[in-house]
């Protein structure tokens, strides 16, 4: 289960450091692969394999005839990129979905349960204060009216 926000930074060259207490973890449950895709939010997100392919599977199941469909299989599936942790616990986040999400140095890696989201700094921002505002209503989303803080 990965949860938390943490701010890291960028490399030269593209590689992510993934925090040590997630790297054992990741890379237990990734089998040694671990999938990097775009999404339509302009984060990335990050998978390790075992729990992406029922998710792909699902996606590539929907209508080829339908638009917004194929928009999606697209950006999911069409962006995916699997790749591996190298010894020091970085991943090589590929030019392409850099500038998707257009990250910089600063990124946060955010943890969803089953994967996390990689967002850039004023990406993060910019969603925590849309989450935020969205929350001001006395009503709770679906799917949220029984749970108790």
């Amino acid at each position: 289960m990965f949860e938390g926000a943490v701010s890291l930074s960028l490399d030269a060259k593209g590689r992510l450091a993934i925090p040590a207490r997630h790297r054992e973890v990741l890379a237990s449950a990734a089998e040694g692969s671990l999938v990097l895709t775009a999404h339509p939010q302009r984060c990335l997100l990050l998978y390790p394999l075992p729990a992406w392919e029922p998710i792909r599977d699902k996606i590539l199941k929907a209508p080829s005839f339908d638009a917004r469909a194929q928009s999606l299989k697209r950006v999911l599936v069409g962006n995916a990129r699997t790749e591996a942790m190298d010894s020091a616990g970085r991943l090589l986040v590929a030019a392409e979905l850099r500038e998707h999400a257009q990250l910089e140095k600063t990124v946060w890696m955010v943890g969803m349960g089953s994967h996390f989201e990689i967002w850039s700094d004023a990406g993060w921002r910019r969603q925590n204060e849309l989450a935020f505002e969205a929350l001001q209503s006395d009503e709770p989303p679906p799917g949220f009216e029984d749970i108790s803080l």
